[in-house]
């Protein structure tokens, strides 16, 4: 199986944890996105809750990769939360939203690891999340947790914003204020690196 195998499963493995994205065609859940953000920006809060519900867990999810806990991951999702709705009136372009939020959890994220950070083993919970995996299946993805888990912080948050979060080179670009070509290279350098670790020891 080639890089872009080892990584479909892997984030296969980490979307299956959202149940709530999982009804949805992308297209018909951007748009419903979209839609959701028009009425928050109108003052409708139950729009805004269903906003919350549905990309809470993304958010946590890519929290994770600023190297917190699992309860810290969800602390920052809160906090990110607070920020997204108060400036979402301000997001002209409703198409723009998921740069948007995750711009903020970059901008919150950063904050977080200058006054709190605290490691965590990825390899650790990936054993958790696959213990009923074939080994072989499971040591593979504990090499794509590995690998996630040794790149550089900025790496390691584009490489997920782009493999498991399906964001493009434009939209990283925005969501960490770098130029698109900076985004790339650190998308280049991280799947180099990710091969790498799916190679066998000699």
């Amino acid at each position: 199986m080639n890089l872009f195998g080892h990584l479909r499963d892997y984030t296969d493995t980490m979307s299956n944890s959202a149940a709530s994205e999982q009804t949805t065609p992308p297209a018909a859940s951007a748009l419903y996105d979209e839609w959701l953000v028009m009425m928050a920006q109108g003052g409708d809060r139950q729009a805004a809750a269903m906003l919350f519900r549905r990309w809470n867990p993304r958010l946590a999810r890519a929290a994770r990769r600023y190297g917190i806990g699992d309860e810290a991951a969800l602390d920052l999702a809160q906090e990110c939360w607070v920020a997204i709705l108060k400036g979402i009136g301000r997001l002209e372009d409703p198409r723009r939203f998921r740069s948007y939020a995750f711009a903020v959890l970059h901008r919150r994220g950063a904050d977080h690891i200058r006054t709190s950070l605290r490691e965590r083993s990825a390899v650790e919970q990936h054993r958790e999340e696959s213990a009923d995996t074939p080994h072989s299946d499971a040591s593979e993805r504990a090499a794509i947790a590995q690998g996630f888990a040794k790149l550089p912080r900025e790496q390691r948050i584009a490489a997920h914003l782009f493999f498991v979060e399906g964001l493009t080179l434009r939209e990283i670009a925005h969501a960490q204020s770098i130029p698109e070509g900076t985004a790339k290279s650190r998308i280049f350098n991280a799947r180099k690196a990710l091969k790498a670790a799916l190679k066998p020891d000699p």
